[in-house]
């Protein structure tokens, strides 16, 4: 059975780790998630895929505009939607996930979400020590060279899991004030811009293809996505009572309110630069594009958001390597995920030839890894709607025989099945630089919706096997082969 920590004070550090908050400590409010989505989404990274829409995906100023929306509501739509399940049940996401795929069998799902957010920390580790480069450079003349993209991205790194260790409370405030700031300058941003563009040129542009513009929200939406697992992390404080419905429209809200305009004023910028879609890294053309009062404010403001994000990413992190066994305090276990991030980083800017290559390829593979889980806890959550199956506390934390959700052999033999199969059509329908599946030139392959044939195929495959029974104590201590023998066909949860 997991070593629960102590449990989380009014203090600034929070202690707990994957323990199920108790109902005693719920007193979160659903409007404090507001500035933790808008924070989430507060990255640089952003205008260069809006760029990367207009460049590659030859899409014009509406159809981005209609890109970035439809991206924003459908990736954290889903982020809403299943960070109810923290409410219900005061755990992170990676620990209710024991109830869905058993206490054994989650690790499986687990290790392919933590290996993918290893990669998204130090994609956002790289964008912020660029950025820092950046600033050194519009300020004072300093060139990049190697011993100083060591030391730019060892200090952002270091900065990151300094604040995650910090814990739910800490972010809060610098959510907040890092919404307000980012906020001002990028009114100021956008201000300029409808100054100094011509819009003419910009309206102008012929529009492209439907198939370009399905292939773009899926791109756009991957970063989303990838938050989906974390959303109950960030819920788990609210209480019972807490309306599902307003959790939904504020996580959505928050995003879109960076997303959509962050895409849109990348779009406009790359048709005054067409180039920078294609710079060697994702923040130096700010300075080409923008004066360099404006400019080093915005990146400065941008550094702190880059850092915030990757501080709720290593947040999460840290509740997914305690889930996955790993016997240390949540701080302690973000260290993981620090190193991992640094050595990442250091090949993506000293040894990758390409970084928007490399991310528009993480994206692909991104969006896929974590939409198998997606389908599956899903439909396992739809399920646990009644407040009778919702989760057990207690059963969470025993990973041993005696748990609820051994299932058979520590494993929910229907979910992983589910999860399995939608991994490898997924992957059938993707294509990316490093390689392309069978099913890649079909039109779901083409239109780019890998992502979403494997959320489908894992809800379906989930919803029509027979319902998991969940374990009693009898049923723990007998075989599993005589426990199975007593067992009704179907049971509902």
């Amino acid at each position: 059975m997991d070593n629960p920590s102590t449990a989380d004070t009014d203090g600034a550090m929070e202690t707990r780790g994957i323990e199920p908050v108790p109902d005693h400590e719920r007193r979160g409010r659903v409007r404090e998630l507001f500035p933790t989505w808008v924070a989430a989404n507060i990255s640089v990274l952003l205008l260069t895929m809006g760029a990367a829409l207009v460049v590659f995906n030859q899409l014009n100023f509406w159809q981005v505009l209609i890109v970035a929306a439809c991206a924003a509501l459908a990736s954290f739509g889903m982020v809403g939607l299943l960070s109810v399940s923290g409410k219900w049940g005061g755990a992170p996401g990676a620990t209710l996930s024991r109830a869905t795929f058993g206490v054994r069998g989650n690790l499986f799902p687990g290790a392919i979400l933590w290996i993918a957010r290893f990669g998204w920390e130090t994609i956002n580790a790289v964008t912020g020590a660029y950025a820092v480069l950046t600033v050194l450079d519009l300020l004072l003349g300093v060139r990049s060279n190697t011993a100083l993209i060591v030391v730019t991205l060892f200090l952002f790194v270091a900065c990151t899991f300094l604040v995650s260790g910090l814990g739910r409370k800490a972010l809060n405030v610098c959510n907040t004030w890092s919404t307000y700031l980012f906020g001002v300058f990028s009114v100021l941003v956008l201000g300029y811009l409808v100054a100094t563009m011509d819009w003419s040129e910009v309206f102008a542009k012929p529009a492209g293809t439907t198939a370009m513009m399905v292939a773009g929200i899926g791109t756009i939406a991957a970063g989303g996505i990838s938050w989906v697992p974390t959303g109950p992390d960030f819920a788990r404080y609210l209480p019972h009572s807490a309306s599902g419905r307003k959790i939904v429209g504020v996580t959505v809200s928050g995003a879109g309110l960076v997303m959509v305009p962050m895409v849109l004023m990348g779009a406009v910028m790359a048709v005054a630069s067409p180039g920078l879609a294609e710079a060697a890294d994702p923040v130096s053309f700010l300075g080409d594009l923008l004066p360099t009062w404006l400019a080093v404010p915005y990146l400065l403001t941008a550094i702190v958001g880059m850092l915030l994000i990757n501080s709720l990413s290593m947040y999460s992190a840290g509740f997914t390597a305690q889930t996955m066994g790993v016997k240390l305090p949540r701080a302690m276990a973000v260290s993981i995920n620090a190193v991992i991030s640094l050595v990442g980083g250091l090949l993506l800017m000293l040894v990758a030839t390409s970084f928007l290559g490399s991310f528009i390829t993480f994206l692909i593979l991104l969006a896929v890894s974590f939409s198998a889980w997606i389908g599956v806890y899903a439909v396992d959550m739809f399920r646990r709607r009644s407040r009778a199956v919702r989760y057990d506390a207690a059963a969470l934390m025993d990973t041993g025989r005696s748990s609820r959700y051994w299932y058979v052999g520590g494993f929910c033999w229907q979910a992983m099945v589910s999860w399995v199969l939608a991994l490898l059509v997924g992957l059938a329908f993707t294509k990316c630089d490093w390689f392309a599946g069978p099913l890649s030139d079909t039109p779901v392959g083409r239109y780019g919706l890998a992502w979403a044939a494997t959320i489908v195929v894992s809800g379906v495959i989930m919803a029509v096997l027979p319902v998991p029974r969940e374990n009693t104590p009898v049923d723990a201590e007998r075989p599993a082969e005589a426990a199975a023998e007593e067992r009704p066909e179907r049971v509902a949860v």
